[in-house]
């Protein structure tokens, strides 16, 4: 099957990636699940030769525009808010799931060095932000659990990847201090963050320049590999690079570029990063699938028992850190004592439950040394990487099968503060459109009649979002139903030959754009 040229993969992928999304949305089964099996099933057809993935590839191609996207839909005020518990799960969690898988995996491996076991612990700490975010953000989540999902995944993969160069610097050199190890952790973090900064503000100043949306774009794309090619360059953290420059280009975009460029971006963002998600779970599944048909028969299902218990151990350990990380440090900062609001025991205990592991943790088991500085084999390289794709693939299939079920059996009550807030921008907004409409309605150029016009639209807008009675999701959904017919008017009219495609198109965006704001896009 070589011989294909590259465009019948491409359109294969395509194809695939269509039907497993069509397919998840009939079956109680999340997307990245199916997409793995699909992947999987893939990798298990006869004569079909899968590559092997070099680390390079995913560290690069992949990650830089998922956290940099991850980090521009991040609220940066809740963010803020809520760092106390993003940093117990990024940092401290992070901390604690390595010490304890170092330690397991010493008694299941006997012979494995400790640096070694701790490689292999920074390796399957860090929950994947991808894996996490592609399974709850279709599920009726609080949005507070969400932003601490989405801030841990921001930061943990730069605490675990610290872990891990630091670890394998000692396995390779065969030494190892802690306080080079903690000023390095700050250094990378500091001069990384500072690079995100610098390429968020040239993006900004190179937007304000250019005035095309396109151009626009196409530097929001770059941003994240020019971020993560100057941070490897000078030996940082590149991944907080990309989260710093997500965040400030999220803080200033909004007046930067007009709104066309804005439209635009989120929707080839959201395409981008839709085929990204697709490729990195297909991948997964077609090398899991490569490393089981190269690992002998007789030593497979020791693989699989030690990566079982370390599946277990990981999911355990965060189960138990998350409420003590939650409820203790209230007593101890005098949050009780200041009548701050308790954590809901059902939150807690879905951010405890939401921890799969992904394309992160391959990755950086696949970019273990080959071999030491001695010249010998570096020891239990084969191991890692069937233990890490053995918990990857148990945290997945056991709680993304899961999560769907706990959250409706959860019931959040829907996010009242969300929707309050939604409500008092839109009239804030138009009663400083109202104010600016009448501080123009002096000037020489402006006819009466249009203003009159206006003042009457935006008079009815405050109206109806001052409004407190009734249903706000009925109005939506009988605004919805008449942008849905007025759509079919404009259609018709175009079939007989009354209005032009041009004039269909124009009013067809219009619509869409108001079907979008009233949540049925």
């Amino acid at each position: 099957m070589s011989h294909f040229p590259p465009i019948i993969f491409g359109i294969a992928f395509a194809s695939l990636v269509v039907a497993l999304t069509a397919l998840a949305r009939r079956l109680p089964v999340p997307t990245p699940i199916l997409q793995m099996a699909a992947g999987l099933a893939v990798g298990l057809i006869p004569g079909l030769a899968i590559p092997a993935l070099d680390p390079d590839i995913v560290f690069f191609v992949f990650l830089p525009p998922i956290l940099w996207a991850a980090a521009f839909f991040t609220s940066l005020r809740e963010f803020k808010a809520n760092i106390r518990p993003i940093g117990l799960l990024a940092v401290g969690l992070v901390l604690v799931t390595t010490a304890a898988v170092a330690v397991v995996a010493r008694m299941l491996l006997p012979g494995i060095p400790w640096a070694v076991a701790v490689a292999l612990g920074a390796i399957v700490s860090p929950p994947d932000a991808v894996a996490a975010a592609a399974i709850v953000s279709r599920l009726p989540v609080p949005r507070k659990v969400i932003i601490i999902l989405e801030g841990e995944s921001l930061v943990n993969d730069a605490s675990a990847l610290v872990l891990y160069r630091t670890a394998i610097a000692a396995t390779v050199t065969g030494s190892f201090s802690w306080g080079e190890s903690i000023v390095r952790f700050f250094i990378d973090a500091g001069v990384g963050s500072l690079i995100g900064l610098l390429v968020g503000w040239l993006i900004i100043r190179a937007a304000r320049w250019t005035k095309d949306a396109l151009a626009e774009t196409l530097l929001t794309i770059a941003g994240p590999y020019v971020a993560w090619v100057a941070a490897e360059y000078l030996h940082v953290s590149a991944v907080l690079a990309c989260v710093a420059g997500g965040l400030y280009l999220r803080q200033h975009l909004s007046v930067a570029v007009g709104p066309i460029s804005r439209l635009q971006t989120r929707i080839v963002w959201d395409l981008l990063v839709f085929l990204l998600n697709a490729m990195i779970f297909l991948l997964l599944g077609a090398q899991f699938s490569a490393l089981l048909q190269a690992v002998p028969r007789d030593t497979l299902w020791s693989l699989f028992r030690s990566g079982a218990i370390i599946g277990v151990v990981v999911i355990i350990v965060r189960l138990a850190w998350v409420p003590v990380a939650t409820y203790l440090p209230r007593w101890c900062s005098g949050d009780v004592r200041r009548n701050e609001p308790e954590p809901r025991w059902r939150s807690v205990a879905l951010v405890g439950w939401t921890s799969m592991r992904g394309i992160v943790s391959l990755a950086t088991a696949l970019a273990l040394p080959l071999a030491l500085a001695n010249g010998r084999v570096f020891p239990f390289r084969s191991e890692i990487i069937l233990i890490t794709m053995f918990v990857i693939a148990l945290t997945l299939v056991v709680q993304g099968l899961t999560l769907a079920p706990i959250i409706r059996a959860f019931d959040f009550e829907p996010d009242v503060a969300y929707i309050e807030e939604e409500r008092l921008a839109r009239i804030e907004a138009a009663r400083r459109g109202a104010e600016a409409l009448e501080d123009l309605s002096r000037e020489p150029w402006v006819d009466p009649r249009d203003v009159e016009v206006l003042r009457n639209e935006l008079r009815d807008r405050i109206r109806m979002h001052e409004h407190h009675g009734g249903n706000t999701a009925g109005r939506r959904r009988l605004r919805a139903a008449m942008i849905k017919a007025e759509r079919r008017m404009l259609v018709r009219l175009r079939n007989e030959g009354a209005i032009s495609d041009e004039v269909l198109r124009e009013l067809e965006q219009e619509l869409d754009l108001e079907a979008v704001r009233v949540g049925a896009g």
